[in-house]
């Protein structure tokens, strides 16, 4: 099998997140690591290229030299990730996707619901693939219990929970450190700060694993450390399409918590709960039943969960495997195309641009919300209205 080219943008050497991507990438043997333009700096962008084994011709400066380098060539990229601060994600998706290239976006998609609602429309008028880096929907477990909802395990979905809080922001002193000052700063961050950089995972992962999506919500934000513009903590409610109630807790400012990302999902005959910092064990209870724990990678499960499970039961799997699904799905995806056929549907998971639309509409309407003492407003975008 030959395999698929792939580039990175940003990503580049000290990244908390290029590290996750290129393993993910490579880990199925689907994509081969061709160009890159890695750091905003030139030099040191090329060198760090060259250094993780590309090509001097394909070890680029930045990303307008890499697009011009790519888009003539016979062996070009199929699939580039953008890796970039966020507010250069839309500039570059968007001229990626012009060029003919399918395209994975770190979130934010974008900055604004205008930005979202452009990038949709290029994706389809493009046909190409523009997909969002939600990757915690990556995970086996989390993808079963998006089989269990949709088989009816659970009866009509009655109410979802999620939550993605962590304390790493709690320390005042911190106020002035540049790594984490930027984040709440409103000409850097745009309207929101926690939401949009761990709310819309806990949103999404809602809608994704429900089949269901955000109508109208009401937030209360709060910025516990009173320096900060912007929030550091929310709670936000949120009506669903198909009739579920939800409820999500984010927060930077909770001692105690790592990580935090958490979801519930509770129907009329049974319940879930599943903790990213305990992947590889599913709660179930259904109603009138006991409590049942399910194992990552034992029989039985569903052609998502299956496909999705790489390693012998009890052994733990982690963020990097979860992203390399999101590849593996990408990969299925290109090569239908190419091939002409349907891809397999129990790859057909991975998160879209309208995705990526509907998440900025959501942190614009709790930006509102939180403003005007809570009042419900629409979530959702107005091409999708």
């Amino acid at each position: 099998m030959t395999r698929l080219k792939w580039g990175m943008i940003g990503g580049g050497e000290g990244s908390q997140i290029g590290p996750a991507h290129r393993l993910g990438a490579g880990l199925d043997g689907e994509f081969e690591f061709s160009a890159g333009a890695l750091d905003h700096r030139p030099d040191a962008g090329r060198d760090y290229g060259q250094r993780l084994g590309l090509d001097e011709t394909r070890a680029y400066g930045d990303w307008r030299e890499m697009l011009e380098g790519e888009r003539t060539r016979d062996d070009r990229i199929d699939l580039v990730t953008v890796a970039t601060p966020n507010a250069t994600h839309y500039e570059i998706t968007k001229a990626f996707l012009e060029a003919g290239f399918h395209v994975l976006c770190e979130k934010p998609m974008t900055m604004t619901i205008e930005q979202g609602e452009d990038i949709v429309r290029t994706a389809r008028a493009t046909g190409k693939i523009c997909a969002v880096n939600y990757g915690y929907t990556g995970y086996s477990l989390v993808r079963h219990m998006k089989a269990m909802v949709a088989r009816g395990d659970l009866g009509k979905i009655r109410l979802v929970k999620a939550e993605f809080a962590h304390g790493h922001h709690a320390d005042a002193a911190d106020a002035d450190n540049p790594r984490v000052r930027w984040r709440y700063d409103p000409s850097q961050a745009g309207v929101s700060a926690q939401f949009a950089d761990c709310g819309i995972h806990a949103l999404h992962m809602a809608s994704f694993v429900t089949g269901q999506e955000v109508e109208k919500l009401s937030a209360d934000i709060v910025s516990c450390i009173s320096s900060r513009e912007l929030e550091d903590d929310a709670m936000v409610n949120f009506r669903m399409d198909g009739g579920a109630v939800g409820r999500l807790w984010t927060s930077s400012i909770a001692i105690g918590r790592q990580h935090g990302l958490t979801l519930q999902v509770f129907g009329e005959s049974g319940g879930l709960r599943w903790a990213q910092e305990q992947p590889n064990q599913l709660y179930w209870m259904p109603l009138g039943g006991r409590l049942q724990v399910i194992e990552r990678g034992e029989v039985n499960l569903s052609p998502e969960a299956d496909r999705t499970s790489r390693v012998t039961i009890g052994h733990a799997e982690g963020m990097p495997l979860a992203f390399a699904n999101i590849y593996k799905d990408l990969a299925e995806a290109i090569r239908a195309g190419k091939e002409g056929r349907a891809m397999d549907t129990a790859a057909n998971l991975y998160p879209r641009a309208e995705d990526g639309l509907r998440s900025m509409a959501a942190v614009f309407a709790v930006a509102e919300s939180g403003k005007a003492d809570g009042i419900w407003v629409d979530a959702r975008p107005p091409m999708f209205r």
